[in-house]
């Protein structure tokens, strides 16, 4: 759930309301590169499309589904490649775009509207002072005044005609389609047959994409983030209870998030609709109070439906104590005005290490995430 909106359940006042909406939950030189990275930044301002921050669990489906393709894809263009990995492509493509957030991403991966850096005239917008004359017409980045990156991974024209690829099958390759640019930029970034395993080629192949040490930098940190995302967290020494809900709740891991959505018995379809209008009355999945119900189940507790109720069952650990108090299985909150519990709008599984397991909101899937990646932390509560 977006801070305007928690704001707006806020301002309405209304326990009641609270408990029905909110506890529920919400739920370099540029001469061959392909980055604008700089002048994309600008553009994305001025227009208020393109969002700063996130996590793993800010990746839209669509486009994660995007990444992994290529990297089925790629070897079919680059044989030698080695060591492609989605969180190579997500690394790039949250700091050229955020992964598209805010634009419609239809199911054959066409993205709309269309994400435009800016012309690089050499007028020193974004950063540029170097003039890139118009190589396509217009085609792709809707001007024939001159260059400008194009794309979820900011395509320069020029370079996509050499590295655009078809991932779609139906014979266009076109970067701003989800799949097709994802397979560009990993048939860009594998060169003429890269070991991507190797941190020193992997730094090679970003520097590639831009010439930069501060946007090496980057890429490469979230590119671990996205990296350390996948792998399943240590629970040597959780046991017992505890470790029945951890294994619950991985096991659902990659289902969707559905507003009103999970059982004790699992994955249900949901009901209309989220404080932002999402309705999950026709996806069988989670929503967050639905996931932590699920997965205590498993363990033989009864939890109640809504995240603000859960609140209330076993030992409350308060947010002053800070996410270090937590403990593998405990239950973690967030709320609009933490140490109120009555406005508490989401909760998710602690695993340990700063990390839950999260079905986040409309549009993601359950996966694992940092504590701090959603705001107003509230603490948790102890049950195992």
């Amino acid at each position: 759930m977006r801070s305007s909106q928690r704001r707006r359940l806020w301002q309405w006042g209304l326990v009641m309301m609270l408990l029905l909406f909110g506890a529920v939950c919400c739920a370099a030189p540029l001469s061959n590169a392909i980055s604008a990275y700089i002048a994309l930044q600008t553009s994305a301002q001025a227009d208020g499309g393109i969002a700063e921050g996130g996590s793993a669990a800010d990746i839209p489906p669509r486009m994660l589904a995007a990444y992994n393709k290529a990297v089925h894809l790629v070897g079919r263009h680059v044989p030698a490649c080695q060591g492609m990995r989605w969180p190579i492509l997500a690394g790039i493509a949250k700091v050229e775009s955020n992964h598209a957030n805010g634009r419609t991403i239809a199911d054959n991966g066409d993205i709309r509207p269309k994400i435009y850096g800016v012309i690089l005239n050499g007028s020193g917008a974004g950063g540029n002072r170097t003039v890139f004359l118009d190589t396509d017409d217009g085609r792709w980045d809707g001007t024939a005044a001159g260059e400008r990156a194009v794309g979820p991974f900011q395509f320069l024209p020029s370079t996509w005609k050499s590295v655009g690829k078809d991932a779609g099958g139906d014979s266009i390759a076109d970067p701003h389609n989800a799949d097709d640019a994802a397979l560009g930029a990993a048939v860009y970034l594998c060169g003429k047959g890269r070991d991507l395993t190797q941190r020193s080629q992997l730094k090679a192949a970003i520097l590639q994409y831009n010439h930069s040490g501060e946007y090496l930098s980057n890429v490469l940190g979230w590119i671990d983030q996205y990296t350390a995302a996948t792998k399943g967290p240590d629970l040597k020494n959780v046991s017992g209870k505890a470790r029945a809900v951890i294994e619950a709740a991985l096991s659902q891991r990659g289902v969707p998030y559905s507003w009103g959505g999970g059982t004790a018995s699992g994955p249900s379809t949901g009901t209309c609709c989220s404080p932002s209008g999402k309705s999950g009355a026709s996806i069988k999945g989670y929503d967050c109070a639905g996931l932590t119900l699920y997965a205590y189940a498993q363990a033989g507790i009864r939890l109640p439906r809504t995240a603000a109720a859960q609140a209330g069952a076993g030992q409350r650990i308060p947010a002053r104590l800070g996410a270090r108090a937590l403990r593998p299985g405990d239950l973690v909150f967030y709320a609009d005005a933490p140490g109120r519990d009555a406005t508490i709008y989401h909760v998710g599984i602690y695993l340990g290490s700063g990390q839950m397991v999260n079905a986040a909101r409309p549009g993601t899937v359950v996966r694992l995430d940092a504590v701090d990646a959603m705001s107003g932390f509230a603490g948790g509560a102890r049950l195992v």
